[in-house]
């Protein structure tokens, strides 16, 4: 299907599983699991027109590499900077700083971990998103990156964030022009069935 002249297409796709994925910890730069190289391989092939572009960790340009795609490199793609807990999952935050835990859930501003607040990223995702030239592009990218999207998109509230699931290989489609943005998602059950281990 091709686009209109004057819009723009982006596909955002979550990267495969990484150990930090299954532990629901907070990532650093791991690389993808077995079970994140083969589904993202099931799905090689399908997101070959147009731009590609990816995240500079690690885990998307092994995701863009599994899903057959050529994908520049993009630093405002990067993942949230969880500082300090890069590595840790919730619980082990929570444990040992459990009013840094929440002061980070429930204001976008804070920044106890010393990285990068929900405001900024959400910023820096709005950047990107109006920085999007017309035509095709495919981007490989972080659940936070694409949750920020969607809070833009809808034009939702920055506490809205926490409210967005974004599980590994799923996709959402922007479709824009002139700033104004429509979403559609598309889930990752076409690459279940694969089962833990296998």
């Amino acid at each position: 299907m091709s686009t209109p002249s004057g819009v723009t297409r982006l596909t955002l796709i979550c990267h495969a599983s990484t150990s930090a994925t299954v532990r629901a910890a907070f990532p650093g730069d791991e690389p993808l699991d077995g079970r994140g190289l083969r589904q993202a391989g099931r799905l090689a092939g399908r997101f070959g027109r147009g731009r590609a572009v990816c995240a500079p960790e690690s885990r998307c340009a092994q995701t863009a590499a599994a899903l057959g795609l050529r994908a520049d490199p993009d630093p405002l793609l990067a993942d949230c900077d969880y500082g300090r807990w890069s590595g840790r999952t919730p619980a082990e935050v929570e444990a040992a700083e459990p009013a840094a835990l929440t002061a980070w859930l429930t204001d976008p501003a804070a920044a106890p971990h010393g990285g990068e607040p929900i405001t900024g990223l959400l910023g820096r995702v709005a950047g990107w998103l109006s920085g999007r030239p017309p035509g095709r592009t495919v981007a490989i990218t972080h659940p936070p990156v694409i949750r920020a999207a969607i809070v833009h998109t809808l034009g939702a509230p920055a506490l809205a964030f926490w409210r967005v699931d974004v599980a590994p290989l799923a996709r959402v489609t922007l479709t824009g022009r002139g700033g104004r943005w429509r979403l559609s998602h598309t889930p990752h059950d076409d690459i279940q069935g694969d089962p833990e281990g296998a």
